[in-house]
């Protein structure tokens, strides 16, 4: 049985619950690891978190374990390889955007030190906390997803909006959502 009060969304299955409990708002500060969400928010674009979350071993295994140095370097075979590859989401575009994030990633990283540095600075390196008290309460997007998907796309990165830039601050902790009731509150 189940005691726990969780945020609404997350009570289809023991995935998205142990994803909930473990990753969802938890603040994420390295470089790699970022990275691994922002490719899987890219893929996520149009379709369930879910559909990813079930394919993310596949995605792990597919682009090297996120290492952002190898995804940059994939060459056109490469590419074409993980268009037939059953285990990911193979939309040509979202593949190619893969790469082309990951060499504007290091971009970044040149020109802030790391990815984190980049990206925690749009929310003065705090997590923001909206406090929702029902999921109806949880955005989409804020003034601050607008403004680093505008940057994100100015710098070149693919498949970026404001709703991904959203999803993936919320899974890397940058916005905490959890509900009121939520037990991730209390720890």
């Amino acid at each position: 049985m189940n005691l726990k009060n969780r945020c609404a969304w997350c009570e289809k299955d023991d995935l998205y619950r142990n994803y909930h409990d473990t990753e969802w708002g938890v603040p994420v500060y390295n470089d790699q690891k970022i990275f691994e969400f922002l490719i899987l928010e890219t893929f996520q674009a149009g379709l369930s978190w879910y559909t990813v979350l079930a394919k993310r071993e596949n995605f792990r295994n597919a682009f090297d374990n996120f290492d952002y140095k190898k995804v940059a370097d994939y060459s056109e075979a490469k590419i074409e390889a993980l268009k037939q590859d059953a285990g990911i989401i193979r939309n040509g575009l979202k593949i190619k955007a893969a790469v082309t994030n990951a060499i504007a990633f290091m971009e970044v990283q040149k020109e802030f030190g790391t990815f984190s540095n980049y990206i925690w600075g749009f929310v003065n390196h705090q997590p923001q906390d909206n406090k929702p008290k029902t999921i109806k309460e949880v955005p989409a997007t804020s003034e601050i997803s607008d403004a680093l998907s505008k940057d994100l796309k100015k710098r070149g990165f693919k498949f970026v909006g404001s709703t991904v830039v959203y999803a993936h601050m919320q899974a890397t902790g940058m916005v905490n959502d959890h509900v009121e009731d939520c037990w991730t509150r209390n720890q």
